[in-house]
This record gives C-alpha cells, sequence and structure tokens, in this order.
C-alpha cells in the first residue's frame, strides 16, 4: 500500500504557491485581486505600510504624550484611516476627509512656511521646531502632510459618500465634551481655546457651544459640499469620455 497522499492534499504544494504569487503580484503591482475574489482597490503595499507605522506609532506617541492625545481629531483619523484601508470603506475615507482635510492643509501650510521663511504664517507647528522633543516624534507627526494626499487619492479612487459629513458632526459633538471636561491642561482639540491657549474672552461652555455649532458649519458642511462637487465632476467627466472612447473604436 502506497504511503503517498491521494486527492486534494496532492494540490495543496500548487494552492501555496498560487498563494503566494497573488500576494507577490499585490505587492508589486499595488491594486490586485484579493482571496474572495473582488478587485483591490487600494494596494495591498499601502495597507500593510499604513498598519505597520500606526503600530510603531502608537506606542511611541502614549510614551510621549499620554492616552489622551488619541483624541485629537487627526489621531483618532489614523485608527480610522487603517480601518478604511482595509475595508476599502469610501463612507469611512470621507469621514476622516471632512475632518481632517482643512486642518491638515493648514498645518502643512504653517510648517512649510516656518520651514522656507523661518516664520509661523498661521501657527500650531511649533512643537515641529522644539529641540527638546525627540526628533522621531518630530518626523512622526509629518503624518499631518501625508494624510490630506492620501485622503484625496481615496475619495479619487472609491468615491465619496455623502453621509461622511454627518458622522463628523456626531464625532465632533461626542469627542469635543469629553475633551473639555477630562484633562483640560492639554487642551485637546483645542476645546479650551485656539493654538493650546485656555480663552478667557466668554466663559467656558459658551466657547464650548459656539465649537459644536461652528466647526461643522464653517469647516465640516463647506468641505462636504466641495467633495461632492469634486467628485461629481469627475464622475460626469467619465461619463462623457466612455461614449467617445466608443465611437473611435467604431
Amino acid at each position: 500500500m502506497s504511503c503517498e497522499p491521494t486527492g486534494l492534499p496532492v494540490a495543496l504544494p500548487n494552492l501555496r504557491e498560487s498563494s503566494f504569487l497573488l500576494v507577490s503580484s499585490q505587492l508589486v503591482a499595488g491594486s490586485s485581486v484579493g482571496y474572495n475574489g473582488r478587485a483591490m482597490r487600494v494596494p495591498l503595499w499601502l495597507k500593510i505600510a499604513w498598519t505597520v507605522w500606526v503600530l510603531c506609532w502608537i506606542p511611541l506617541y502614549w510614551k510621549q504624550y499620554g492616552v489622551q492625545n488619541f483624541l485629537f481629531f487627526c489621531d483618532l483619523g489614523n485608527l480610522v484611516i487603517a480601518m478604511a484601508l482595509w475595508s476599502e470603506s469610501a463612507l469611512l475615507f470621507s469621514w476622516q476627509a471632512v475632518s481632517l482635510l482643512v486642518f491638515q492643509t493648514l498645518f502643512t501650510i504653517d510648517l512649510v512656511g516656518a520651514w522656507a521663511i523661518g516664520r509661523h504664517l498661521i501657527g500650531g507647528t511649533e512643537f515641529m521646531f522644539d529641540p527638546h522633543l525627540p526628533w522621531f516624534v518630530r518626523a512622526l507627526s509629518l503624518f499631518h502632510v501625508v494624510t490630506p494626499v492620501l485622503l484625496l487619492w481615496a475619495i479619487w479612487r472609491l468615491g465619496y459618500d455623502e453621509r461622511g459629513w454627518k458622522l463628523q458632526t456626531l464625532t465632533c459633538w461626542m469627542v469635543v465634551p469629553i475633551n473639555y471636561f477630562w484633562r483640560p491642561e492639554h487642551n485637546v482639540n483645542w476645546a479650551r481655546g485656539i493654538f493650546f491657549v485656555q480663552q478667557k474672552i466668554v466663559p467656558g461652555w459658551t466657547y464650548l457651544l459656539a465649537y459644536l455649532v461652528l466647526v461643522p458649519v464653517v469647516v465640516y458642511y463647506p468641505t462636504h459640499l466641495s467633495l461632492a462637487w469634486w467628485v461629481r465632476r469627475k464622475t460626469a467627466s467619465q461619463s462623457r469620455r466612455i461614449p467617445a472612447e466608443l465611437h473611435r473604436e467604431a
């Protein structure tokens, strides 16, 4: 009697080889086909790279700043973006785009201005030039520059979900009151005053209520309208181009 396995086990080496080749092609070429047969629209290497970076970033930031720092919208965004990359969810990307695009872009402008001309045009990035802060912590904070590009690319790739601004408004209404009452000395998300300085112009509750109304109206909703218009314009352009290409082929 032969001891050689028969049936399905004989095909297992080929299956492993095929799986290896599939993963390799995804890493090299970017977008490919997942194990569930659905086409990947976000490159596998990007998913892995962001996940590895987040796993390195969390303990270093926690040690440097404390747990309350993860309630900053930009830091929450890193975690949500990791989920969005793996799920390829237009809703999650749209949520974070509404939350972060304006503020992260302003951060980038201020950082580049301070580096180029030695002056902060807006403010908020002074810590990036603080020699008392470890250089690797400041280097990790460069995610603020990368995030807007990543979010815009993802929305261009996956589309914009118009529920995103409502989800971010709800997030704001939940998180900022926590920032106001929990460890208020850290002024997370500027819950007690802009540029990390506690304001004393109006009563604290007045400032908090104004924040919860004005930020969604002045920042989130205009961002939502801009993204929706941008994606509609892209879709319309693609719709016009496809019939033209078919006409040329005919």
